[in-house]
């Protein structure tokens, strides 16, 4: 067994079951990076996007499902600057804590989270490495997590990568230098990342969610539905996420378009399914 399988077998292990309910909505996200509003801050470009489907969510009842890197912690050191920034964000992430409708995971860039960062506007709201939604029937389930497990520098050496991002990596990206630690930025890595994502799943036969390299994916049949990806919130001018409705699990777009009353709008395009999960779980 390699060291990867390793690690995936201890992720398994220690996994948190949440009961799936068929008439329930899901909607899973990742990858916001909510900064301090300065102008590094990745999120702030598509903040009304990302509001503006949350709210949708809210209003139809999802649960909502954030997996992970959802705050950025790398560049910034304090979370009360990001929550003061996307007050009117958390505001809203708050309304599904108060109904039982909010699961966080943490990431990389939020691992501080596993260490037990305070966050205020969820009292004593546990943050999961990873979760495994299950039906009663179900011998597998779908295990959600974000994506950087196994990986020697977003991982084992976070420290010291937390280190070259802050200090190194964020002045040089503003001359167009590339953080080649980086999952997200780094091409090359995030085809290794995501194969080797995809290949244990399908080996385990476990049907896996996940997010970091910030590249959506939706498994054809070809792939036997294995491995899918949300994406991440910060795409140029769209935000991607995985819903699960009536048990059909689809990859959505949310973006800003003008109608012909040249108001803009926030609205969502299915970029692939829906597909069954009884198909996928049978």
């Amino acid at each position: 067994m390699n060291r990867y399988d390793k690690r995936m077998e201890k992720v398994l292990k220690q996994t948190v079951c949440i009961p799936f309910h068929w008439e329930k909505s899901y909607v899973l996200m990742s990858d916001c990076h909510r900064g301090d509003g300065n102008w590094n801050d990745n999120f702030a470009s598509n903040k009304i996007i990302y509001l503006g489907a949350l709210k949708e969510y809210y209003e139809r009842g999802f649960v909502y499902l954030e997996l992970g890197d959802g705050d950025e912690l790398w560049e910034n050191r304090n979370m009360s600057e990001i929550l003061e920034k996307h007050g009117d964000v958390f505001a809203l992430m708050k309304r599904f804590y108060c109904e039982n409708r909010l699961y966080l995971l943490y990431g990389n860039h939020d691992l501080k989270k596993k260490k037990g960062l305070l966050l205020p506007c969820f009292p004593d709201i546990p943050v999961y490495e990873s979760v495994l939604l299950k039906a009663e029937g179900w011998e597998r389930g779908l295990l959600l997590m974000h994506g950087h497990q196994g990986d020697l520098w977003n991982e084992r050496l976070w420290y010291l990568t937390r280190f070259l991002v802050r200090y190194l990596w964020r002045p040089l990206e503003q001359l167009g230098v590339k953080d080649p630690t980086s999952a997200a930025k780094n091409y090359k890595k995030k085809e290794r990342v995501e194969q080797r994502m995809a290949q244990w799943a399908k080996k385990n036969r476990q049907v896996l969610i996940a997010g970091h390299t910030h590249r959506p994916y939706f498994s054809n049949q070809g792939d036997q539905g294995w491995y899918y990806n949300t994406g991440s919130g910060v795409h140029p001018y769209s935000v991607t996420a995985i819903e699960i409705v009536r048990g059909n699990i689809t990859l959505v777009k949310w973006s800003q378009v003008p109608d012909f009353n040249q108001y803009v709008r926030v609205e969502k395009e299915v970029l692939a399914g829906p597909l069954s999960l009884c198909t996928l779980l049978s």
